[in-house]
């Protein structure tokens, strides 16, 4: 439910603070995209084997 004045008039990822909101996830209508969370997996560290 998004109670945020902010993210109902212009949104989430428009709002001047929106890096450092602490209730984006609660209270606003920020949604993380699943293809970014997946992006962030470490890579295998090291030189491929031969």
């Amino acid at each position: 439910m998004t109670i945020c004045p902010v993210a109902l008039a212009v949104g989430c990822k428009r709002c001047p603070v929106f890096a450092i909101c602490p209730a984006k996830t609660l209270i606003g209508d920020y949604r993380p995209d699943a293809k970014k969370a997946e992006k962030t997996e470490p890579k295998a560290a090291g030189k491929p084997r031969r």
